[in-house]
């Protein structure tokens, strides 16, 4: 059992490198509670960013497994933009902390085989591919989207441009795209990520760096549920929440933080053998009133719905379900694609979204240290945390922002995380 005051590796006033001289150091254990976006990536950090004298375990605790909720069925786009175009929060550092752990993962399945990949851990998604870097395509449907678009390109990321270009150039990209206004915008450096694919490789880069380590480091999936997380008090040094929309559902949160749930539906569709013509191999995928996120010539994910209040987190699919969906969301894509008419239903599947509120900066998620929320009883000790709220942007937010909590946890210390993502305790009167 560990010691009841916080054993910090970092201080905070000193650079992320150096640690606190403390002779004898026991082994220190983390537990991250969800394998999805937010949860690899502390995991990740925690083991990258802990001081190399010291050393560190890491469990990971989820129910199915790797990408088992709503981030292993996400669409995958990646981009650094808002739906009307504007650069969001802090967009630059979530950029180039997302890339940073693309290549991580990408390296990681690169050099292990196929054997490697973690087993059995949830329900397989539907593409073959970890990221595809073809761009993503945004036409201009009505005056409002095309005045923020065109300003917005004006003012884009070095590293994810936006180019507004005409309806000659659009359909030279995706034949017979439909543009009302006669005018797109594409970003070439966005991308489409299979978000199993990629999470499943991060936690193998995760193995590797503590394989490396030579026994300093350790980490280890645990599949089971956590339904009281003061069980673990006793256990951990800090246990971080990354739970998504079940942290809704945990005893000691519900109603206690400012999260409203979202159901979304993602279908796949297929193009017949028979069918002539495909999607173009290298055309990008789609943003509009309903995305198309290609994952092949011939195989295309479509989505989302918007269920709200919903409490039904299985991924699995009814046929009225999916037949809803797709009543929804075929309109909304034939609009601006007609041809994804001739396309053939071939599954769906679901996640539940924990959808955080919306401040002066968007929708920004919500982090911080939650030890009198939950009623822990060392107090002060910093030990009990909170990653959530990622909503429809898990992807571009949890590199960043979980490099940001991991040294937090290191540090024992909530003020390294920047005021908009703790201010929901202020707004709620929880003070840690």
């Amino acid at each position: 059992m560990t010691s009841v005051f916080p054993r910090c590796l970092v201080s905070s006033s000193t650079s992320s490198s150096a640690s606190i001289s403390l002779p004898n150091r026991p082994p220190l254990r983390y537990a991250v509670l969800g394998a999805g976006f937010a949860g690899i990536s502390v995991a990740w950090h925690l083991l990258k960013d802990c001081p190399k004298e010291v050393s560190l375990s890491v469990d990971v605790y989820d129910e199915v497994g790797i990408g088992g909720g709503a981030s292993g069925v996400s669409g995958g786009l990646l981009h650094p933009y808002s739906p009307k175009g504007k650069l969001l929060w802090h967009g630059a550092e979530c950029w180039r902390e997302c890339l940073e752990l693309l290549s991580v993962a990408e390296t990681a399945a690169a050099s292990s085989s196929s054997d490697a990949v973690e087993k059995g851990d949830c329900n397989q998604g539907f593409g073959n591919f970890m990221v595809r870097r073809r761009g993503i395509l945004r036409p201009a449907t009505n005056a409002k989207t095309l005045s923020l678009m065109t300003d917005n390109a004006r003012n884009c990321l070095a590293g994810c441009v936006v180019e507004t270009i005409d309806k000659d150039a659009a359909q030279n990209l995706v034949p017979n795209l439909c543009l009302p206004l006669n005018s797109a915008f594409y970003l070439p450096g966005a991308m489409n990520v299979n978000p199993q694919r990629y999470l499943q490789a991060l936690f193998q880069a995760c193995k590797n760096s503590a394989r490396e380590s030579l026994g300093r480091t350790n980490i280890t999936l645990v599949k089971r549920s956590i339904d009281d997380v003061l069980e673990l008090e006793g256990e951990y040094d800090a246990v971080v929440i990354c739970l998504g929309s079940k942290l809704n559902f945990l005893p000691r949160l519900t109603g206690k933080l400012p999260l409203r749930t979202c159901r979304g539906v993602i279908t796949h569709l297929q193009l017949h053998e028979s069918v002539r013509g495909s999607y173009p191999e290298g055309g990008p995928s789609i943003l509009s009133d309903a995305w198309l996120a290609v994952q092949g010539p011939r195989d295309i994910h479509m989505g989302s719905t918007w269920e709200w209040q919903s409490r039904n987190y299985s991924p699995d699919v009814s046929d009225d379900e999916a037949s809803k969906a797709l009543a929804e969301l075929l309109p909304k894509a034939s609009a601006v694609y007609p041809d994804i008419d001739k396309w053939e239903f071939a599954g769906a599947r679901a996640g539940l979204r924990a959808m955080p509120p919306v401040t002066s900066h968007g929708s920004l998620p919500l982090l911080g240290c939650i030890d009198q929320l939950i009623g822990a009883t060392e107090g002060g000790s910093c030990k009990f945390w909170v990653f959530g709220g990622l909503g429809s942007r898990g992807l571009l937010y949890h590199g960043w922002l979980g490099k940001l909590i991991a040294k937090s946890v290191l540090c024992c210390n909530e003020e390294l995380l920047p005021s908009e993502l703790t201010s929901w305790k202020m707004n709620n009167r929880v003070k840690s």
